[in-house]
């Protein structure tokens, strides 16, 4: 690597560049099993389980999973919320030499479908409440067979294919385990799915050497102390930002992870007071809502050292008011699915406002122009982000078009608009185009856009993300009714409720007479995210 400008911010200790050796997840995991087989791994309600007794519980899981048929390369989905069972699932899938298959369990039957039947996965985990909706579309994928956590307990019966995951697991038989043939720096081991700027579902082939190397990353750049951290994990595992910053490169130090299966800004205070958690990874609406509580003061939150907020810009005034509160450091860091997804942290004592940070060890960056990709811009200019590293996916799961679009000579081409400053701190302009990021989570305009036009009574409809200073951006749709149609505002959003995951469906509609267009016909978003600016500038 060439000597870049922001080495020098680097801090002390943390390394420009080091080696990572050919190192599966498993063989990761496995050993931390053995250098810390006393101390925690995993605390989940109420319960602690030490990396010994995790391992236990991984060996048995994998036995049902042999039991079942798995092979190496199979693809098994996750389904569920953040539990000691999701990461106990993840790492005996990692252990028999399958992929993991990261499913959202908020998408509805029409958008779990298109993810199974994309990814061929024959195989999933999930839990009882929501097996439903598996079950509906079960016939018309690839699954072979369904573990569902609760399903006795919930009095439903097992049938072909699906079963009871506790009974399984106990009943599972030892199997002679053979380890599967793993090359880390080939094999895929995680199909995390992304829409892109176009809605459509695009799984990214992170190999087992793209997740460790970003762990050591992480490890790296927050300094994580050998079997003394705890991370609290309320972003979904589900999310890659989850899977590297919380899951992996804590298991990676031989850390505690402590999985919160939602957001409640009173559970959180209580957990950081009891649990004493040294790292909270999470999205700057998480931290509002915790800077912002009343009690905050009530509850000793002293023990967080350093936080890494990703997946929307981090509010200055937020930053401040949470290392007031905790004395630990929150800084702003960016990443995206085809990058396991780390890029770029700011320095953890020298952040800068507004700044993404720089990027971390083994990385390179650079900023080229929008109209070619080649060539490599001034401090200053603004221009498309372009990043290179042991992190960058191997390509999109059988879409080799889409894959030669961002990859280009090693470097990922990331479709963010951004600039460089004389130092080598980045900055994003603009994020992918259209792409809404409301609580965290990405939303594509185009799947709501086209569930409204379902609708009988809409003619034209327009989604934008607004400025929020709670959910960063919300969503919100315009629509232009048929014309002798009605329908109001509160109708709409019950309609797209039963379409749509939760956090796509927009937090208000507007009905107008007609769009703002070009003269080609195409609908001016980004007039109305501007209107809609102008309306808050003068509140």
């Amino acid at each position: 690597m060439k000597e870049s400008s922001w080495f020098k911010f680097y801090e002390e200790g943390v390394r420009k560049t080091f080696e990572i050796d050919d190192v599966s997840l498993y063989d990761m995991f496995a050993n931390s099993v053995k250098n810390f087989p006393d101390n925690p791994a995993i605390i989940f309600g109420g319960k602690t389980w030490t990396y010994a007794q995790m391992n236990q519980e991984v060996d048995q899981l994998a036995n049902a999973l042999l039991g079942l048929g798995v092979k190496p390369k199979d693809r098994i989905s996750i389904n569920g919320p953040n539990s000691a069972n999701w990461i106990i699932s993840f790492f005996a899938i990692m252990k028999v030499g399958a992929i993991v298959v990261q499913t959202n369990p908020l998408y509805v039957e029409n958008e779990l479908k298109a993810l199974l039947n994309d990814s061929g996965a024959i195989g999933m985990i999930t839990v009882g409440p929501l097996y439903p909706r598996v079950q509906a579309i079960r016939g018309e994928t690839s699954l072979k067979w369904v573990l569902v956590e609760g399903l006795k307990a919930m009095g439903m019966a097992e049938d072909e294919g699906t079963l009871d995951f506790h009974a399984c697991v106990k009943d599972a038989k030892e199997v002679e385990w053979t380890k599967p043939e793993i090359s880390p720096q080939k094999d895929v081991a995680v199909l995390q799915y992304t829409g892109g700027t176009t809605g459509l579902p695009k799984g990214a082939q992170l190999t087992h050497s793209n997740l460790y190397a970003n762990a050591l990353q992480v490890v790296e750049w927050t300094k994580a102390e050998p079997g003394k951290e705890r991370s609290l994990c309320v972003i979904p595992l589900f999310h890659i930002y989850a899977l590297s910053v919380c899951l992996t490169s804590t298991m990676l130090a031989g850390g505690a992870i402590i999985p919160v299966p939602k957001f409640d800004a009173d559970l959180i205070l209580q957990l950081i007071n009891d649990a004493k958690p040294t790292q909270y990874p999470g999205t700057p609406t998480m931290y509002v809502a915790l800077v912002n509580h009343p009690k905050i003061k009530e509850y000793d939150v002293s023990s967080i050292k350093s936080c890494v907020s990703g997946s929307a810009p981090l509010p200055v005034e937020v930053a401040i008011r949470f290392g007031e509160l905790t004395g630990g450091k929150l800084v702003e860091g960016y990443g995206l699915s085809e990058a396991s997804p780390v890029t770029h942290i700011n320095p953890m004592g020298n952040a800068r406002v507004g700044s993404i940070g720089i990027p971390v060890s083994n990385t390179e960056a650079k900023i080229v122009d929008i109209e070619t990709g080649e060539k490599e811009l001034s401090p200053g200019e603004v221009g498309e982000l372009a990043v290179k590293g042991p992190q960058v996916m191997l390509g999109y799961w059988q879409k080799e078009n889409e894959t030669r679009a961002v990859l280009r000579d090693g470097w990922l081409y990331t479709g963010d608009l951004a600039h460089m400053d004389e130092d080598g701190f980045f900055y994003i302009v603009d994020r992918k185009k259209d792409m809404i990021i409301s609580g965290g989570y990405n939303v594509y305009p185009r799947d709501i856009e086209e569930v409204l036009y379902a609708h009988p009574a809409v003619m034209e409809a327009v989604c934008a993300g607004i400025p929020d200073s709670y959910w960063g951006e919300m969503v919100k749709a315009y629509v232009v009714l048929r014309e002798g149609q009605n329908a109001s505002e509160e109708e709409l959003i019950e309609y797209m409720k039963t379409k749509l995951a939760s956090y796509k469906v927009p937090k208000q509609v507007e009905i107008r007479s007609e769009l703002p267009k070009t003269a080609e016909g195409k609908v001016l978003r980004r007039f109305l995210i501007e209107e809609e600016k102008a309306k808050l500038a003068g509140e």
